[in-house]
């Protein structure tokens, strides 16, 4: 399957990413907390897939995570932003690369490969996986976050209640996540829920199309006016929150 150009789009437009991505950055700040705890050798050799403007990247540096990175992102606007953040480390180093379909990078193999909120755009997500996999050393990580089936719960009843379905795009079940390359699973999915508060519909619709995640579903038609106003109000009854099903899926390589 290629890659959607409409994902990399909308990140190379999202231009107000940071002051909409909380839930991104609580994300990630958990992640480099579950990352510290890995054993990994001395000097690791990480690449990090899907940077954007360097959540991940930065709460690592602040854990002390040393060794060489690899940080990348299918979207050149993103590397660029991240690598402006971080100037000057030579332990960084910064490339566009398309995590599910980009050759294997001159580095490999590496000790870890991590993702944060990012192979959700993925169009196959197991194949892309088990390909990741290959790129490990003897006993490498690849641990990875990513949106659950119940993500944007909200939103979503809000349409049903009006007998339409979401445009949003559609993410798998903890189940099915849970199912992946069982063989290569280092530990049991971890299953979080974390939430955002908005003003209204309006400032939830805003903060979506504002962090690259409003690409809808390949199909959707826009609703009409009259309807997407009835869905908005009832989003706000509900008290306009967003919440999102995050998974942590933790991977290993044979040693």
């Amino acid at each position: 399957m290629a890659p959607d150009p409409r994902i990399a789009a909308a990140f190379a437009a999202a231009r107000d990413y940071d002051a909409h991505a909380g839930v991104q950055r609580r994300v990630a700040t958990a992640l480099a907390a579950r990352i510290a705890a890995l054993p990994l050798p001395p000097d690791p050799r990480l690449l990090e897939i899907g940077c954007g403007t360097g959540f991940l990247t930065e709460a690592l540096l602040e854990r002390g995570i040393g060794g060489k990175w690899l940080v990348t992102d299918l979207a050149p606007d993103m590397v660029a932003r991240a690598q402006a953040k971080l100037a000057g480390r030579a332990d960084l180093t910064f490339a566009v690369l398309d995590g599910e379909h980009g050759p294997r990078p001159d580095a490999a193999p590496f000790d870890l490969i991590c993702a944060s909120l990012a192979v959700q755009w993925f169009g196959a997500l197991e194949p892309a996986l088990d390909r990741l996999l290959g790129w490990l050393a003897p006993g490498g990580h690849l641990i990875v976050t990513t949106l659950g089936a119940d993500t944007f719960a909200e939103w979503r009843a809000a349409h049903e209640a009006e007998g339409v379905e979401p445009g949003t795009l559609p993410f798998p079940s903890a189940a099915a996540l849970g199912a992946l390359l069982p063989c290569r699973q280092a530990a049991a999915p971890l299953v979080e829920t974390v939430r955002a508060d908005h003003a209204d519909a309006r400032a939830f619709l805003r903060s979506v199309k504002a962090i690259g995640a409003g690409t809808p579903r390949t199909g959707h038609r826009p609703l009409p006016p009259a309807k997407l106003r009835r869905i908005m109000a009832r989003f706000e009854q509900a008290g306009a929150r967003a919440s999102y099903e995050v998974v942590t899926c933790h991977f290993r390589s044979e040693a």
